[in-house]
């Protein structure tokens, strides 16, 4: 798959794909909240932990904006591994028992089933993402 076409001596293809990758994330962390909002137990767990990775590929995306589907996808995964396996340690515990923020985004406790929701949610943002850069790059 070739990179996104950008206007000859800009970063045009680059700038729409920061804006589309912003406008992923915002969309994400909203679909966060909704599913927190209407739903509990089980489905929002999950869901979360499949949107985490979801957002972490768009911001991925954000930072490298040529990066390719697959690459920016196995990245968010390996990220969202990386930081469920912290969870192993005491570490992400003790930050997120003094902060919000340390606490939404390494959580606590280390939990399986995540790593293959994790998985669901890079599967998720390869297709979105492999989908829009072919409509791109066709025309």
């Amino acid at each position: 798959m070739r990179d996104v076409p950008t206007a000859p001596g800009r970063g045009g293809g680059r700038v729409r794909v920061r804006v589309f990758a912003a406008v992923a994330a915002l969309v994400t962390v909203a679909a966060g909240l909704a599913v927190r909002a209407g739903a509990d137990g089980a489905v929002a767990k999950y869901t979360g932990s499949a949107l985490y990775t979801v957002l972490l590929c768009a911001l991925v995306v954000f930072c490298a904006p040529r990066a390719r589907p697959l690459a920016a996808a196995a990245t968010a995964l390996a990220l969202s591994w990386a930081v469920e396996f912290a969870q192993l340690t005491d570490v992400p515990a003790r930050l997120s028992a003094h902060s919000t923020a340390a606490r939404l985004v390494l959580g606590s406790t280390f939990n399986a089933p995540d790593l293959f929701w994790y998985a669901v949610g890079a599967a998720a943002a390869w297709s979105l993402h492999a989908g829009v850069r072919s409509r791109t790059v066709r025309g």
